[in-house]
């Protein structure tokens, strides 16, 4: 059983006109009452894993206690409204149900602007984070084939790939307005996506030769704070958000782990007085992403420049990049769904193709790596793009604040 991270305190929705029909409504969020601007959404897992295969739970002290299924945050919960609209309960965000067809990034912000969906005119584009709200990791992918999509198909439609034009089924990436202050391939001006079909934060570029590029776009309205952090420093070693409820570890301790090293790290951390730090699960993870930073340009990770990154050199030994960092949250990719872990790249989304090593999916990022391997074999490469596989990550931990 998950333990409840989470208090019951106010929610105030920051739209009004959020309409409700009580028989399309679904099953009751255990938290649906918040003050906070922007509720992290639970991932919904509540299977529990090792490195390869599906466990019973874990008690506290055993091995692989503290994943993402041990915690619960807010837990999923939506209203069909009837009219083409979907309302999030828990971050008071209304939602475009049907995305239609593949629409350019240009095409897109004209839409946003004329849509009168639902009779509402303040319709805009979804930012990467609420878009990523959305996402459900008790999706499954085998590579290229969709298995269960990650994202809840009983309120929003959600297409695959057409293979019949020689697609694959996970090609059906939805876009975002959030563009990447790099370049990807080393010349690509690039826009992230969330992938609900694969479960996957990348950057895709905006041109495909010389015509734009086409992607799914969901719509938003509402609660426009959303995604906007409210950081104060402690002067004690860590970070409160104010905006999600969460409080951080200031400073990485500089030392990659495994997955289940990550874990044991994280479940014994007493800092600042406290001790119920946790694994961050990936929402968690993805929410103190600072996407206007990036290594090539702000010569930073993407994170707000009051934590502290290790900085570490590429595969190919060059200085200036940041690590990898774990969540507790397992990416089932693959027909073994448990082997790898998914993880935010605060540095670039590197990948070596024909050779050459590149940021071809822009820091920030999210992917996964194998949960556990020899340390002397990594790091790897996988995949079209070539995937920089480390599987010896970094670690950033979490804690509720309890009010």
């Amino acid at each position: 059983m998950k333990k409840n991270i989470f208090p019951i305190i106010i929610f105030v929705y920051l739209s009004t006109a959020l309409s409700c029909n009580k028989e399309n409504e679904s099953k009751p969020n255990t938290d649906p009452i918040t003050t906070l601007t922007y509720p992290i959404v639970d991932t919904d897992v509540q299977t529990f894993f090792n490195s390869t295969s599906v466990i019973s739970a874990p008690k506290e002290g055993d091995a692989f206690y503290g994943q993402d299924a041990t915690y619960q945050g807010f837990q999923p919960s939506y209203t069909d409204n009837g009219d083409g609209t979907i309302t999030d309960k828990v971050t008071g965000l209304m939602w475009q149900k049907d995305m239609g067809q593949q629409i350019t990034y240009s095409q897109a912000q004209t839409l946003a602007k004329s849509m009168t969906l639902g009779g509402h005119t303040d319709w805009r584009v979804a930012s990467l984070k609420e878009l990523y709200s959305l996402i459900l990791f008790t999706g499954q992918v085998n590579g290229e084939t969709a298995i269960k999509n990650f994202i809840n198909e009983d309120y929003f439609v959600q297409p695959l790939g057409n293979t019949a034009l020689g697609e694959r089924e996970i090609d059906a990436q939805t876009w975002s307005s959030t563009k990447y202050v790099g370049l990807t391939f080393n010349t690509n001006e690039t826009v992230f996506g969330v992938n609900f079909v694969d479960g996957r934060i990348k950057g895709y570029s905006i041109y495909k030769g010389i015509e734009e590029n086409k992607k799914y776009f969901r719509m938003v309205r509402g609660n426009t704070l959303y995604g906007v952090n409210n950081f104060v420093d402690n002067n004690d070693g860590t970070i409160s958000d104010l905006a999600t409820g969460l409080m951080w570890q200031k400073a990485d301790d500089g030392t990659p782990r495994d997955w289940q090293g990550a874990l044991g790290y994280a479940e014994s951390l007493s800092l600042a007085g406290y001790s119920d730090w946790r694994l961050p699960n990936i929402k968690e993870l993805q929410s103190i992403v600072d996407y206007t930073r990036c290594p090539s340009v702000s010569n930073s990770a993407a994170i707000n420049p009051m934590f502290v990154t290790t900085s570490i050199s590429d595969p190919d030994g060059n200085p200036g990049q940041y690590p990898y960092f774990w969540s507790g949250t397992t990416h089932q990719d693959g027909v073994n769904p448990s082997i790898p872990a998914a993880y935010i790249a605060f540095g670039e989304a590197q990948g070596k193709m024909n050779g050459i090593l590149m940021d071809v999916h822009g820091a920030g990022s999210q992917r996964s790596d194998p949960k556990s391997g020899n340390m002397a074999d990594y790091p790897q490469f996988k995949g079209p793009q070539g995937d920089v596989r480390y599987v010896y990550n970094y670690t950033r931990c979490v804690r509720t604040i309890s009010k």
